[in-house]
């Protein structure tokens, strides 16, 4: 398992949270419990295996609701 912050434009809306939570959930590999959108940091937080979902896929279902990624880190756990 790897953990990945992932830093976006900044969030305007509560419901963005939703949305971004919603698409990231959605993909296979993610650790379900571990996604955390956060508002005011406009970042997302997750756990993800990477020999299901590589970081490129979790960003592309990001940008796909509308939201632009700026950078991600990702370290092992």
């Amino acid at each position: 398992m790897k953990a990945a912050t992932i830093q976006l434009e900044t969030l305007t809306c509560p419901s963005c949270m939703q949305k971004i939570e919603a698409a990231v959930k959605g993909l296979n590999g993610i650790e379900q419990d571990s996604v955390k959108v956060s508002f005011n940091t406009s970042k997302v937080k997750l756990n993800f295996d990477e020999d299901t979902v590589s970081i490129e896929e979790i960003e592309n279902a990001i940008t796909k609701v509308g939201y632009e990624v700026q950078k991600s880190t990702i370290k092992s756990l």
